[in-house]
């Protein structure tokens, strides 16, 4: 049976935070990668909400969420993240983050400790001192200048077209909307990431830890064994998929959400 999925937004100290949710029962919260919005869980989110309250929420200054001035940073996104779980009452939750949505969930997860059921990082970046010395020289990953005959956009199509299987047009499709909706600050999200002194933040978790990742994702692969050197986690190979998997295999990924919450409860 279809499960309905409701929109809304929460107040916040930037404004109006959007999200949209499915189901009933213990909150699962997922956090999207840059520079995305919660469509990139739109297929995930009725299969979670089959036995849970399941959740995506746009990142503060992506999607339909509000989008204020200044530097974003890891530390302002985990503050949208506060915010919405304050607002819509989630003494504990279940939180799920894909790559910059990773970074964000263990900054959360380390200020929130006990509120944090279950924490899985998908396909997230271990960042240290050598991941933020690598970034220093790195090309774009998404940005683009706007051209007056509309060439960028097959710019942006390209730039992640590698990531897709053919047929999987619509999904790179919806990746192309939500990176025009932030265009002139699309590369603020990987910036964050790459400035964040995740090291230092790690201890402070309380919840049990899984990682995950795609097996061609070849960019957060390498992340799995320095999180279970860091917190003893456990980790897993996906059955396939890229960078955005939760697009590519939605079933197998709303299954290890499922598996996970229902293996982490308190």
């Amino acid at each position: 049976m279809a499960k309905t999925m409701r929109r809304g937004y929460a107040p916040s100290p930037f404004g109006q935070l959007h999200y949209v949710e499915c189901g009933s029962g213990e909150p699962v919260l997922m956090l999207h990668q840059t520079p995305r919005s919660w469509a990139e869980f739109a297929e995930v989110l009725p299969l979670v909400g089959r036995e849970h309250r399941a959740i995506a929420m746009d990142t503060v200054g992506f999607g339909a969420s509000a989008k204020p001035e200044g530097p974003h940073s890891i530390e302002r996104f985990a503050d949208g993240v506060e915010a919405m779980a304050n607002a819509l009452e989630l003494d504990t939750f279940h939180l799920v983050g894909h790559h910059t949505g990773g970074v964000v969930a263990v900054e959360v997860a380390a200020r929130l400790r006990d509120r944090v059921s279950g924490l899985l990082l998908s396909a997230t970046s271990f960042v240290d001192a050598a991941k933020r010395e690598a970034a220093a020289g790195r090309p774009a990953v998404d940005h683009v200048d706007p051209k007056p005959d509309g060439s960028h956009l097959v710019e942006l199509w390209n730039r992640r077209r590698g990531f897709y299987q053919v047929g999987e047009e619509a999904a790179l499709t919806r990746y192309v909307i939500d990176a025009l909706t932030v265009l002139d600050r699309v590369e603020e999200g990987h910036e964050a990431v790459y400035r964040y002194r995740m090291e230092e933040r790690l201890a402070h978790i309380t919840a049990p830890v899984l990682a995950v990742c795609a097996p061609d994702d070849h960019y957060s692969l390498p992340s799995l064994e320095k999180f279970k050197a860091a917190l003893g986690c456990e980790t897993a190979v996906l059955p396939g998929g890229h960078v955005p998997v939760p697009e590519q295999l939605p079933g197998e990924f709303a299954e290890v959400i499922a598996r996970w919450v229902s293996r982490s409860r308190r």
